[in-house]
């Protein structure tokens, strides 16, 4: 499978997920994406198309974290988890943009449920 293939497997499946599932207000969307060295979450209110919270591996906070890609993606998954309680959020709509739902994206999501987010 080629490059282009993957990308137009990956649009095809993103598209398809986010037209099931709409953020709101009172349950955002938790929208990940995965580059090959870094990792992004955010809270996205589809309604008003406002992000809420977002958090990367890139981050201030996150510049010294140490570990492999996956522990470092289970750590965004706690901070996101732990800013999103913070504001009042507690339950989401996981939305793993096309991904498979396996390794670094899992970790992210097993994060954010350890902080207490519901999805």
């Amino acid at each position: 499978m080629g490059q282009v293939e993957k990308v137009a497997r990956r649009q095809k499946i993103k598209r398809r997920s986010k037209a099931r599932g709409q953020g709101t207000a009172e349950k955002p969307r938790l929208c990940v994406y995965r580059s090959l060295s870094q990792i992004y979450a955010q809270l996205v209110d589809d309604g008003k198309g406002a992000i809420l919270v977002a958090v990367s591996s890139m981050s201030k906070e996150n510049k010294e974290l140490k570990g492999s890609k996956t522990e470092i993606s289970r750590a965004v998954g706690k901070q996101i988890g732990e800013k999103a309680v913070e504001k009042g959020i507690t339950t989401v709509v996981f939305d793993r943009n096309g991904f498979r739902y396996h390794g670094r994206v899992q970790a992210l999501a097993d994060g954010a449920r350890e902080a207490g987010l519901v999805f």
